[in-house]
């Protein structure tokens, strides 16, 4: 497991699972000759995206970002149409730390689409059960709503499976949320109507968990939003805001689906000047290591 200190804020990179999607879907309008000079693919154009989320540990507290995929939720049809290659195994990985399901105190959702949210529930006998039961879940008033209440498009992510069960440790907020000293959630819309970032500053050391507004180090480009983007021109504006931001303040970004990095920093001018490469693996219909 990838860990990174910034400050008091010690972050470390869970096995959430592993999923292959449309390149083109996910780069939405941005023809394949550009994005594929950015980000591997294989023979089906599809790329390798994690769903790990990310354990916080600041102030004597342990949060989570995103719940990974889950296990036993997902249907073999589901599983064969977004592309899922691997299962979450986060108790694995909280056990390699010497940590439970038990110990995490609050879950930091960006946003509830199944591969977010899959991980905060599991199959029992009678239904499901939340998996991490000690733990507040904060999510923006607006994705609560619709996760309950969901449209035509919307209704193929938000499932009731992954928030009946939860419902009663869920705290939602408005615009923004102050988690703890330093850290903040808030809300920018884009991606999903009811979508968030998280953002962390302690004295010179700040970073910046985009979320799916920037999934991966390819999506950098402030003009390069997803298909999936409910509301594109809000995720262009809100990247092209927080990369400014994060730019000069010489911020960490975070990662949750991105295969190959887990943070970069990036300088004023918004050139890399660090990074913390991901530990990987290779799977079989995977075309080029990077």
């Amino acid at each position: 497991m990838e860990t990174l200190q910034i400050g008091r804020a010690q972050l470390t990179w869970l096995n959430g699972g592993v999923n292959f999607l449309d390149g083109g879907a996910m780069f939405g309008v941005v023809p394949k000759a550009l994005w594929g000079k950015k980000y591997p693919h294989n023979d089906k154009n599809q790329i390798e995206l994690r769903t790990d989320p990310i354990l916080l540990q600041l102030d004597g507290k342990n949060f989570l970002i995103d719940s990974g995929m889950g296990n036993g939720k997902l249907t073999d049809k589901q599983i064969r149409n977004f592309g899922v290659k691997e299962a979450s195994s986060i108790d694995k990985s909280l056990a390699e730390l010497g940590l439970r399901a038990d110990d995490i105190d609050a879950m930091l959702m960006t946003h509830l689409h199944f591969d977010h949210a899959c991980g905060l529930t599991k199959p029992v006998d009678n239904g499901y059960a939340s998996v991490f039961k000690n733990a507040v879940i904060y999510v923006s008033q607006v994705e609560w709503d619709e996760m309950r209440n969901p449209n035509i498009r919307s209704a193929n992510t938000y499932w009731e499976m992954n928030w009946k069960p939860v419902q009663e440790q869920v705290q939602p907020f408005e615009n923004e949320l102050a988690i703890t000293d330093g850290l903040k959630m808030i809300h920018t819309g884009g991606h999903s109507d009811g979508h968030s970032i998280l953002l962390f500053e302690d004295g010179d050391h700040t970073w910046i968990h985009m979320a799916d507004i920037m999934p991966t180090h390819a999506h950098q480009n402030k003009l390069w939003a997803l298909a999936y983007d409910d509301y594109p021109v809000t995720s262009v504006h809100q990247k092209e805001k927080w990369m400014a931001y994060g730019y000069q303040n010489r911020a960490w970004y975070t990662f949750y689906h991105d295969a190959y990095y887990r943070a970069i920093q990036f300088d004023e001018s918004g050139e890399r000047v660090d990074q913390v490469d991901r530990d990987r693996y290779e799977y079989k219909d995977h075309k080029k290591k990077r």
